[in-house]
């Protein structure tokens, strides 16, 4: 999809149909060793880095704020030589791993809701603020996201989840009615044929994809918003082009794929002994389905239009690595269970044999 949705955007403005695809390549190549990795990594390295990697993601997030690199009014990137990336990204899975390892810490401890409190949700709201200074309100609701989860899954109280929607709610109208763009985006979401020709062009322009695509789609590669009418189609907007040339069982297999995802996440989370398993399993789940609902309301126009990618589709190695690294870890969380590892233990006991008998 990345392929197809950037051939046009890529000859345009590159002269090459493949220059975008080729990056995201090599942003493939990159993700798969790191997952492979972080399967293999013992949970007390895993723990042990929650302390720093935190710090580090709250440094990268405050030198983006002051010297980042702006894009489309977002101050989210970070010039690290040749190339620019995403801290909020690397933050998302560095957040999960902190909140999961002082929960775990904690885990006797959860019934008081000081425990409960302290210190993820300052800390997690300090990194919320780094990312609002630069006016990124979209990696900030998923940052919110991710509390909300983790609170969720440590037993907070029903009226601490009333007050932190009610909070958040009146900030994010606040940031909005300071920003004229971003109010506009807000106030014409629901309807983009409003300001057809300005902020609603673009997801406008996306239910246009979305409609023609029909029941089977266009066929791969022809797709016609992706001629220069819709912005980002290979990164934002990409679940737009998916469902011009891919068509509603396209989009449907998409969203079945990640909810397979998050059922395959959730029962290791629910069979798990470690409560650091449980929480980081579960602040996964949260990350990527709740970034990938709000992508797809932002294409469907029941969702702002906020800048937010579809993991593991959209193109972006900031996005790509973090997530497969995610991933990878899960997969370790899965292998070490002692049903699969007894599984495991069995195959190449099986396969010793098998050799021996051969011989």
């Amino acid at each position: 999809m990345v392929l197809s949705a950037s051939s046009v955007y890529s000859y345009q403005n590159l002269g090459d149909s493949y220059a975008v695809v080729r990056r995201q390549l090599m942003w493939v190549g990159l993700g798969l060793p790191a997952a492979w990795v972080a399967s293999r990594v013992p949970l007390r390295l895993i723990r042990s880095l929650a302390f720093p990697g935190y710090l580090v993601s709250l440094l990268l997030l405050g030198a983006t704020a002051m010297v980042g690199v702006e894009v489309n009014g977002n101050t989210n990137w970070l010039a690290v030589g040749p190339i620019q990336i995403q801290p909020s990204e690397i933050a998302k899975l560095s957040l999960i791993i902190w909140a999961a390892h002082i929960y775990a810490h904690k885990e006797r401890r959860l019934d008081s809701l000081h425990h409960v409190l302290i210190p993820v949700v300052p800390g997690m709201m300090l990194a919320t603020t780094l990312v609002v200074v630069g006016h990124d309100l979209g990696t900030a609701l998923v940052f919110f996201a991710i509390m909300i989860g983790m609170l969720w899954v440590v037993g907070a109280p029903t009226r601490l989840f009333l007050l932190a929607l009610l909070g958040v709610s009146t900030v994010a109208l606040a940031l909005a009615a300071t920003d004229p763009e971003r109010l506009a985006r807000i106030t014409n979401f629901a309807d983009p044929f409003k300001d057809y020709a300005g902020t609603g062009w673009q997801p406008a322009h996306g239910l246009y994809a979305m409609a023609s695509g029909g029941v089977f789609g266009e066929g791969i590669g022809h797709s016609q918003q992706k001629w220069g009418r819709l912005p980002e189609a290979h990164t934002d907007f990409i679940f737009a082009v998916l469902g011009e040339e891919l068509g509603l069982v396209g989009t449907l297999l998409v969203l079945a794929l990640f909810l397979t995802i998050a059922f395959a996440i959730i029962r290791v989370a629910r069979q798990t002994t470690e409560p650091f398993v449980r929480y980081a399993s579960f602040g996964v789940v949260i990350w990527l389905l709740g970034q990938m609902i709000i992508n797809v309301g932002m294409v469907l126009a029941v969702l702002p239009v906020i800048g937010i990618p579809l993991p593991l589709v959209s193109y972006g190695g900031s996005s790509l690595v973090p997530t497969l690294a995610a991933l990878g870890m899960v997969i370790g969380f899965a292998r070490r269970e002692p049903a699969a590892a007894r599984a495991l233990a069995q195959r190449r006991r099986a396969r010793s044999a098998g050799l021996s008998a051969r011989r």
